[in-house]
């Protein structure tokens, strides 16, 4: 179900505004500010933390690292899909930077054999699916609980970076909304029963809408969904972004939901207004939903607005959110 045809579940704009501030999918997302100041990094440091992937200069292109951990009692109570999520979760960091993925490593703790070999088979069997192979990592059986993480390296010809949204743009959600959630998460494994030609062929979008230069930034839709990812792309380019709610498509009418909902492939991009339809027409080719959802404005503000109203949801210049603003040049200012 595609969700256009969806009954919505009637909510305010500022009820939702205030929802999405306090929700500890979006809030979660300030650990980052934690780590990036204790280990003094900002946005111009190697690899430009910030971006989903770490990206490296190469000849004529960049080599690309990222990696990502898992929350023990999410390993412990659905292992499988932990392991696919590891080969997943991965390759979207590296998709969103216009980056094509060569190789995964992983590092598993387990109690025992039988557990590692459910997390194990999760990871092989989406390997499999996305054409990406596992090329080693760490084991270890004697541990008192799963604990799953992975990296995974990459190439790109053309960045897209969360950098270089600019006043002007507007603001693209793409997401294959072909599934459900899984249970009463905010996961949804639209990867579920799809062929695997299919999601190996989506994963060119990306990288060839980067090499043809029609956007100017983007990040992956991540753990903090769709309201999440805007604030922190709206920090790192240091702007505002606002948000219709009306022209955010949902896959069950739940809007509230799908604001913060990760989905297992989905981007917020911002493009120039000309090139916008050609980005659109990218994603309806493969089936994909993707439509534009609000604008890049000045200011640091993640907005909402009903039309008649606009409603804050966090000011990431009064209150940082990942800490990885641009550092202003204080000599020209």
């Amino acid at each position: 179900m595609d969700g256009a045809d969806a009954p919505r579940r009637v909510i305010s704009v500022a009820t939702l505004a205030a929802t999405l501030a306090a929700h500890p999918h979006v809030t979660g997302k300030r650990d980052i500010d934690v780590a990036c100041g204790a280990l003094g990094l900002d946005q111009q440091s190697p690899g430009r933390p910030g971006d989903d992937a770490a990206a490296i200069p190469d000849g004529d292109g960049w080599q690309l690292m990222a990696t990502e951990g898992f929350m023990n009692e999410f390993v412990a109570s659905a292992p499988w899909f932990a392991g696919w999520c590891a080969i997943m979760v991965n390759m979207s960091d590296i998709l969103a930077m216009g980056g094509r993925p060569a190789a995964v490593t992983n590092a598993l703790w387990a109690p025992d054999i039988a557990t590692a070999k459910e997390i194990l088979r999760g990871m092989k069997e989406a390997s499999e699916a996305y054409g990406i192979p596992i090329v080693g990592g760490h084991t270890n059986l004697r541990t008192d609980r799963p604990q799953l993480a992975a990296a995974i390296w990459g190439r790109a010809r053309a960045l897209i970076t969360s950098f270089d949204a600019r006043p002007g743009d507007v603001l693209i959600a793409a997401a294959d909304r072909r599934g459900a959630y899984a249970g009463d998460s905010n996961n949804f494994p639209a990867f579920l029963n799809a062929p695997h030609a299919r999601l190996r062929g989506d994963m060119d979008i990306l990288p060839m809408l980067a090499e043809d230069g029609l956007v100017t930034a983007g990040k992956d839709i991540s753990q903090g969904g769709i309201a999440g990812t805007a604030l922190m792309l709206a920090e790192c380019s240091g702007v505002g972004i606002t948000i219709d709610p009306a022209k955010v498509t949902t896959p069950d009418g739940d809007l509230a939901r799908w604001m913060t909902a990760f989905p297992s492939f989905g981007f917020l991009l911002t493009a120039k207004p000309e090139t916008a339809p050609s980005v659109l027409a990218r994603f309806h080719a493969r089936g994909i939903g993707a439509e534009i959802i609000g604008t890049v404005t000045p200011g640091s503000s993640l907005r909402l607005t009903d039309g008649s109203g606009e409603y804050t949801v966090w000011d990431h210049a009064v209150s940082p959110y990942l800490g990885l603003a641009p550092i202003k040049d204080t000599a020209n200012a």
